[in-house]
């Protein structure tokens, strides 16, 4: 052994390292854990203090729908308040039409049409003027609406805050939930915490006082989302909110709606009078038992400007109103389209034709229009709606009844799909359906002008699909049919066809001495004969297809009848039709 050197086991005991570890677990037991533990602790119990300012967005003046800030800003303040135009459509009048040609804005009321002109203090309200104190704005390409002269006219309300200019927007039966910030015994100074996020580690946005009112527009996770009358929205635990009160926002007074015409306890019987150059000799129309209107083909659009062709008749006039019939003139576009189109596509012109209309009422003491407007392109349908909206506050002012003919539903973009009948019916008092040429002229093979199923189908499609209501749906009737005559010829058969009155399949059957055969699947009588190598087929229209029709009115609840037309019908006709609709104890 070298001297000076001592053994390993004497330069460090045996157990030493295992000591130092358990002293170091020791503390870190004594020490780390506690900390870690209190660190947790904290994260979970205790709130965040950091406070961030409020705001918008960015946006100067921003607009709120039911706790929801929107998109696009408001302008002014007070009277000088305007909305753009975005808004105004979206959450108070879908029907607002702004026309770049003119620069105007367009607003159609149940009783009203309001022209408001971009940077004019001048407005018209139904053709008449009336002075604004603000005017429509155009701002970076957006429209803004001045709200205080159009309030009146819309069940809505606007609160500004003063203090933050923050506009809530309430529309007439939303209801808003208020609640309070708790008291809290002992210490008034207290505050709520208003946050960001419904945690109590989201920054606090504003420190409310005890008994603060605000609005609850929902409930997350033990949170409150409500929104302070200044317009600021946040997150406030519920313990700390008690339930107020809930505010029902008023409907407001409105103008009383106009009530049209109906004959009382009845329904409406009413025939078309075909009137293509002149009226016709009244002293050759016979008795009509049950019918109440009348309407004469008298107004027909001329030209793409909005000029109107009339026909009308002072003369024919008395002898209705001697017969106490309602006379419904009507107003045709002559089913031209490109016509029609120009006409309809400012306001100018449509206000030309309705003020030419308005003039032909009360020259000839009509009791309503008749509007009949077929053959048009797909892309005019908006304009379609905007001029019946526009046309019948002015025809309502005067107590005129407006009416408007449509075709049953079908793919034919010109003669079906241009129709918006949802939004026309909410317009019109009444709607024609023309439930008939289900097999038109040219039709490729021969059928009824208008079988019981098909009219049935349309009518139920109208009032289910378009949601038409019953008490304004007219069923029109057809008082003809066609003969159809099919030849062959090289191996193939063709089709064509004539239209004829009632009367004169009446004659073809008695000199024919043909036996009429009832068609279940019709609804309808059919006949045919032969000519030579020519076959003909009639479905008959006659007392057995007109009664029919009736049934379906009263099953379904509808207006009444319309026919096309007047001199079509045999004269026994009249009373089926009185005797199947009058009202029976």
């Amino acid at each position: 052994m070298e001297l000076g050197r001592l053994p390993r086991a004497a330069r460090r005991p045996r157990g030493a390292r295992p000591r130092v570890w358990a002293l170091f677990l020791f503390l870190a037991f004594i020490f780390f854990i506690p900390t870690a533990f209190l660190v947790i602790l904290w994260n979970r119990d205790f709130p965040n203090t950091e406070h961030l300012p409020p705001d918008f967005g960015g946006l100067d003046k921003p607009v709120f729908y039911g706790g929801r800030m929107l998109e696009w800003p408001a302008t002014g303040e007070k009277e000088s308040l305007k909305l753009p135009l975005e808004i105004v459509r979206q959450y108070i009048d879908p029907h607002v039409v702004y026309e770049e040609a003119s620069d105007s804005v367009i607003i159609t009321t149940r009783d009203k049409v309001l022209r408001l002109r971009t940077s004019q203090l001048t407005a018209l309200i139904n053709d008449k003027p009336f002075d604004l104190r603000f005017a429509v704005e155009k701002v970076d390409g957006r429209i803004y609406l001045p709200m205080a002269p159009l309030l009146p006219f819309y069940r809505v309300e606007l609160r500004e805050s003063d203090e933050t200019g923050a506009v809530i927007l309430l529309r007439a039966g939303d209801t808003i939930q208020w609640g309070r910030t708790i008291p809290v015994p002992g210490k008034p100074d207290r505050t709520i915490a208003m946050r960001k996020e419904p945690s109590i580690k989201a920054p606090i946005l504003a420190d409310l006082p005890q008994d603060e009112e605000v609005m609850i527009w929902s409930e997350e996770n033990g949170w409150y989302r409500v929104q302070l009358k200044s317009g600021y929205i946040g997150f406030v635990q519920k313990k700390d909110i008690r339930l107020d009160r809930v505010e029902a926002v008023s409907n407001g007074e409105q103008p009383p709606a106009f009530i049209p015409w109906k004959p009382l306890g009845g329904h409406i019987v009413m025939t078309w009078e075909q009137v293509t150059a002149k009226n016709p000799d009244t002293a050759t129309i016979g008795d009509m038992p049950g019918l109440n209107v009348i309407s004469p083909t008298w107004f027909e659009l001329m030209d793409g400007e909005g000029n109107l062709k009339n026909l009308a008749s002072a003369a024919y006039v008395k002898w209705a109103h001697d017969r106490n019939y309602q006379v419904w003139a009507l107003f045709s576009n002559g089913f031209e389209p490109k016509r029609t189109s120009e006409a309809l596509s400012t306001h100018d012109r449509r206000m030309h034709m309705i003020r030419q209309l308005v003039s032909f009422a009360q020259m000839y003491q009509l009791q309503g229009i008749n509007i009949d407007f077929e053959n048009v392109y797909l892309q005019d349908k908006a304009n379609l709606t905007q001029f019946v909206r526009e046309l019948v506050p002015f025809l309502h002012e005067q107590g005129l009844v407006v009416s408007i003919d449509v075709t049953p539903k079908s793919t034919s973009e010109m003669w079906s799909m241009f129709y918006d009948r949802p939004a026309l019916a909410e317009t019109v008092d009444y709607m024609m359906l023309m439930a008939y040429d289900e097999h038109w002229a040219s039709s490729p093979v021969a059928g009824s002008v208008s079988s019981l199923p098909w009219v049935e189908n349309s009518i139920a499609r109208i009032l289910q699909e378009d949601r038409v209501p019953a008490h304004k749906l007219v069923l029109g009737i057809p008082f003809y049919t066609r003969i159809w005559t099919e030849e062959v010829k090289d191996g193939k058969t063709q089709v064509s066809s004539r239209a004829v009155f009632m009367d004169t399949a009446r004659r073809i059957v008695r000199e024919q001495n043909l036996t009429p055969t009832y068609l279940p699947e019709a609804g309808q009588n059919y006949v045919e004969y032969k000519e030579g190598n020519k076959l003909n087929k009639i479905w008959m229209e006659d007392e057995v297809s007109v009664k029919a029709r009736m049934d379906l009115v009263k099953k379904y609840g509808l207006a009444g009848i319309a026919s096309w037309r007047r001199g079509y019908e045999t004269p026994d006709i009249w009373n089926v039709i009185r005797q199947a609709l009058e009202q029976k104890p």
